[in-house]
């Protein structure tokens, strides 16, 4: 369907801006300009304190929010990839199985979640459901690599996501965004922020987009192009309230509803054009609200409480055969006996379906005490800070599927874990530049299972993390720091497994000793700034996901999780940006990573010893990299140009499959002023067809359910227009 055929009038409207732009008389969009002295100010709001990047002592990535406006990036999805040793597992309608240097999950199907990654929104906890992350309003998003065990503990073993949406304001802004393109897009986003009262000490915040798409597929049985659509709605709003001289309230709340559909698959591996008769779904409705108190009024010490409850209806569904009844009919399988003996063949009859609801409540209080300047100690040489920390999450899981219209696999789980934890940092300030942090996290989780198949676990467990880190100001220009920092993920347990595998039902903790050093530097008066870290990290007892498909029922798979012998990850990373001028801007990042397995050995579903042992790590390629251009002339025209790209990767850890590598091309031109601004822009311009998630099995019984790779593919080429204006 061509864009400006569907949508010529805005289309129109647009080119006709742009054509007179050029003799616009209307401010331009301030920018960056190419110094030291005027060059932004990052802060990384995920830190305790709200440290600088460049005083951070661990690898951080941060996207502020002047490259998601650039890159035009409407989901969190837009950005990750140029987010070095980065990446994510394609199992779900959006990302939300994330892997950091190697470590993370790559699906979670039959509940008890256990991330290793943490993700959160506004110091709202949705780890393990992070799909729901529109850009839209965003003020920056933040990756710290490598396990935060003092601040974040058991869900932040690799590392972990923090997004920031913006603050309110103290004077009134107003905005509001279309953009139209391919595939049937449509997105409206707004937001107003302003003072509530005339004394300025109530503010607010608030933002709505809605966000739709037919999903890149054509169900060609069904005849239908939005069998795998986008439906996504999300609602911020932010209230800030100084209720005296030292007390500062803030209030979040949040609101998502993302009804996706789900029919990514084909048996051809032609990827776009599916056959199914039962199209899936995967949605996910969030209600997250957090409250912030800040309490400066001590004469030695800041009191910080934070207060988060998410709750959360996720429903994941899909088409198991990947076909329908027609199709499988005209393929020819083994026809049987009354003894199982093959007499001959027949039509193939083949259908399956999968079903799993879930209900996830999430509720966590924190609370800090802080030294501020009067109250350091050692000589006023050292700032110190003690917490409690306490969450408790509880899913319900409804879980039905289906196989020649007879029940296959049903079950009905409940589930709660309730950590505990106490924890305290320190970070003192030597002569010649030395600063010596050092944390310590001490954690208790203990959790309750049960289930409709008569499965119950309560395991508990006591955990610590923390970090040695000593950061050096070397010159103006230039500062080093070395971290030993040691992360944790809890046990747990296995349900629904056969007698055969009846000594997995239990695997232990992992824990993750990670070794790193690094330089953050700025060169050249500050029109360059570069981030560099090297980092060797041992995991003591992997975690490792298998999967079994059943030679009994070719349908099923037996999934679990156990623990393999120490592993090693180590490599590198950069992040770079260069001002060129004050009007050009480039910026980039590369990462390298190398991974393997320890003792690790498997059984397929013909009972055939796999041995991976020394082998690279599932969703871990050795090198991504990513490299962009932004320009914007005195007169207000504007190019973005950006790629970013990985090399193959190995798809699970229960077999061989593996990706191609691949880079991805996208450009964003337009003309900005400071109360509009309007945009051309195309995302994977050269169209290229990358894989995101792989499985190896048997799902076609005409070839008697033999191992074949299937690969689930990323977005293919899309172009969009895009409006935005601005009220002050």
């Amino acid at each position: 369907m061509s864009l400006f055929k569907s949508k010529s009038p805005l289309a129109v409207a647009i080119l006709a801006a742009l054509s007179t732009s050029a003799v616009a008389q209307t401010e331009n969009i301030e920018r960056v300009a190419p110094n030291a002295e005027k060059m932004e100010v990052i802060v990384v709001n995920a830190d305790f304190s709200g440290v600088e990047l460049e005083k951070v002592p661990s690898s951080v990535t941060v996207i502020d929010s002047q490259q998601l406006q650039d890159e035009g990036a409407q989901h969190f999805e837009d950005v990750l990839n140029s987010i070095a040793n980065f990446n994510w597992s394609g199992g779900s309608s959006r990302p939300k199985y994330f892997q950091i240097r190697g470590v993370g999950e790559q699906e979670e199907y039959q509940g008890a979640p256990n991330s290793s990654v943490g993700f959160i929104v506004d110091d709202i906890d949705l780890s393990g459901i992070g799909m729901v992350s529109s850009m839209y309003d965003m003020q920056q998003v933040e990756v710290l690599r490598g396990p935060q065990g003092t601040q974040y503990g058991a869900n932040a073993l690799a590392g972990l996501i923090y997004l920031k949406s913006n603050d309110p304001t103290d004077v009134f802004e107003h905005g509001a965004q279309v953009s139209l393109g391919d595939d049937d897009l449509q997105t409206f986003s707004g937001f107003s922020s302003g003072p509530l009262s005339d004394s300025g000490k109530l503010l607010y915040r608030v933002s709505l987009e809605q966000h739709s798409q037919n999903g890149y597929r054509d169900n060609t049985y069904l005849e239908r192009e939005d069998t795998n659509a986008r439906d996504e709605f999300t609602a911020r709003a932010k209230l800030r309230w100084y209720a005296a001289e030292n007390v500062q309230l803030d209030l979040t709340l949040l609101h998502a509803n993302f009804d996706n559909g789900y029919d990514a698959w084909t048996l051809d591996n032609n990827g776009f054009e599916t056959i199914t008769d039962k199209p899936g779904v995967d949605s996910q409705k969030t209600t997250g609200v957090g409250f912030k108190a800040i309490f400066s009024q001590f004469d030695t010490f800041e009191l910080t409480s934070l207060t988060s409850y998410a709750q959360t209806d996720h429903h994941h569904n899909y088409d198991g055969d990947w076909a329908n009844p027609d199709y499988w009919a005209s393929k020819e399988c083994p026809a049987y006996d009354e003894n199982w003996a093959v007499i001959g063949t027949e039509p193939c009859v083949y259908d399956y379906t999968w079903d799993k609801q879930g209900d996830r409540k999430t509720i966590s209080q924190e609370f800090r005490i802080s030294s501020n300047d009067a109250g350091r100690i050692f000589n006023d040489s050292t700032d110190w800070l003690v917490g409690l920390y306490g969450m408790n999450l509880q899913e319900d899981n409804d879980l039905y599927s289906e196989y020649n219209g007879w029940p296959d696999e049903v079950l009905v789980s409940e589930y709660e874990a309730t950590n505990y934890a106490i924890f305290g940092q320190t970070d003192t300030q030597f002569g010649d530049g030395y600063v010596f942090s050092a944390g310590l996290r001490l954690e208790r989780r203990e959790s309750e299972y049960s289930d409709s198949n008569g499965d119950e676990f309560s395991p508990s467990e006591n955990m610590w993390g923390g970090h040695l880190a000593i950061y050096k100001v070397l010159t103006d220009d230039h500062n080093a720091y070395f971290r030993i920092a040691r992360g944790y993920k809890a046990g747990g347990f296995n349900m629904t497994l056969p007698p055969e595998l009846s000594d997995k039902k239990e695997f232990d903790a992992e824990t993750l000793y990670n070794y790193e050093l690094g330089l953050k530097s700025t060169w050249f008066d500050g029109d360059v700034a570069t981030n560099v870290a090297v980092f060797y990290m041992d995991r003591q007892n992997q975690q490792v996901s298998a999967s079994q498909q059943d030679p009994d029922d070719q349908q099923r798979f037996i999934l679990y999780t156990e623990n393999a012998g120490s592993a090693k990850n180590y490599g590198a990373e950069a992040d770079f940006n260069y001002y060129a001028t004050e009007n050009i801007q480039f910026y980039g990042s590369v990462g390298w990573l190398e991974t393997e397995y320890g003792d690790y050995q498997y059984n397929d579903k013909y009972g055939n010893v796999i041995d991976l042992t020394g082998r690279d790590q599932a969703h871990a390629p050795k090198f991504t990299y990513s490299a962009g251009m932004s320009y914007v002339s005195d007169s207000g025209w504007f190019t973005n140009l950006n790629a970013s790209g990985k090399s193959d990767f190995y798809y699970s850890d229960s077999n061989e499959s593996k990706s191609d590598a691949y880079t991805i091309f996208n450009a964003r031109i337009g003309y900005e002023s400071q109360m509009w601004s309007a945009y051309l822009w195309g995302r994977n311009l050269f169209d290229e067809q990358y894989g995101v998630r792989g499985f190896y099995f048997g799902n076609e019984p005409d070839l008697d359910w033999a191992d074949k790779q299937y690969v689930r593919y990323g977005d293919p080429r899309q172009l969009g227009i895009t409006l935005d204006v601005k009220f002050m």
